[in-house]
């Protein structure tokens, strides 16, 4: 199904993802959807209490979906009939499953079973192979591009030799990927992901097996000898999704992180892979980076019920606060600085 549907060809909506998914947490769930006794289609959620679905992964899936042969149709509320479910939540859904009236006015949804807005997410593009996207970057009005190339250059002077490994068979490059990430959340003021033990072992799972359309891909950054940034993506046939990026701190005036997604661009092509999906975000380095962006919808599907009226009481006013701010540049800065103040005062403590 996912072959025949090249959209579908997500490493998050992939059997080896759920799997992994499953391993790590018991409230994994697959509806599978049959249209005269065949089998059409498949539903990954996480099961939450109140018959609402999250999607799988939730807080760390960039890509949510049903998954279903080409041309089969599926109604939201029979969906959530079916799997005795009155909400289904996602913030990653396909563009081409969002409700076709979010596509044409980019605004909530109007539908009886639907409150959905559409998000942006960045794409590099390297399907022309890395020269393409370089050029492209070059003939853009960002300057990053050069910029990034000359701290390599000053990198590798005042370091050591720049070369990347892609697919990194390097379980201390991990470990120190992760100890990387958590401090930058503690910094920035966010929630550390991976003190919550089920997505560390979920990164681990998917570093350490073979998996079905879904393969963990560790990519390490050295300068000399000294790794100086890494990423921990999923990789399809066709993509791969920037998942876990990190660098090391007292290396910042050379940029590694921007050095080390310009290299990753270069040996994904090299692999064949025809984008890197930087995920849904307005990050500068995303902006500086892309080539296009793709669309996914955030909100949820539901049906008329007191638990839906009750998630949607909760969850709105977050979203349309969440969404206010980030549609203005000017809130976006303070929202940013305040996360770093507050970063800054719980690592002090």
């Amino acid at each position: 199904m996912q072959g025949a549907s090249p959209e579908l060809l997500n490493p998050f909506l992939s059997p080896g993802f759920t799997q992994a998914v499953s391993r790590a947490r018991p409230d994994t769930r697959v509806a599978v959807l049959e249209d005269g006794g065949q089998v059409a289609g498949f539903f990954p959620f996480q099961q939450a209490r109140m018959r609402i679905a999250l999607p799988l992964a939730a807080g760390v899936s960039d890509g949510q979906a049903v998954v279903h042969r080409p041309g089969f149709q599926w109604g939201p509320l029979e969906l959530l009939t079916a799997c005795n479910l009155d909400v289904w939540e996602f913030d990653h859904l396909l563009s081409s499953q969002i409700p076709p009236v979010q596509r044409a006015t980019r605004q909530r949804a109007a539908a009886d079973c639907a409150r959905v807005t559409c998000r942006d997410s960045p794409i590099i593009d390297v399907s022309g192979g890395f020269e393409a996207y370089a050029e492209h970057q070059r003939q853009s009005t960002r300057r990053s591009f050069r910029t990034t190339l000359y701290k390599e250059r000053k990198l590798a002077r005042e370091i050591g030799p720049v070369r990347i490994t892609f697919d990194a068979a390097d379980a201390n490059g991990l470990r120190l990927l992760l100890q990387w990430k958590s401090a930058q959340y503690r910094r920035t003021g966010r929630r550390d992901r991976f003190a919550t033990g089920w997505i560390e072992r979920l990164v681990w799972d998917l570093f350490g097996h073979a998996q079905h359309g879904c393969d963990g891909t560790l990519t390490v950054l050295r300068a000399g000898d000294r790794i100086v940034a890494a990423h921990f993506g999923l990789r399809s046939a066709t993509s791969l999704s920037c998942w876990f990026p990190a660098y090391d701190p007292a290396l910042a005036r050379y940029s590694p992180g921007l050095i080390l997604y310009v290299r990753m661009a270069e040996a994904a092509a090299e692999a064949g892979l025809g984008h890197l999906d930087l995920g849904k975000g307005d990050e500068i380095y995303k902006q500086w980076l892309k080539t296009h962006d793709l669309t996914v919808g955030e909100g949820a599907l539901y049906r008329p019920s007191m638990a839906a009226i009750m998630h949607g009481a909760r969850r709105m006013p977050v979203r349309y606060a969440s969404g206010f701010v980030l549609r203005h540049q000017r809130l976006r800065r303070v929202a940013r600085r305040t996360l770093a103040r507050v970063g800054r005062i719980r690592s002090a403590a």
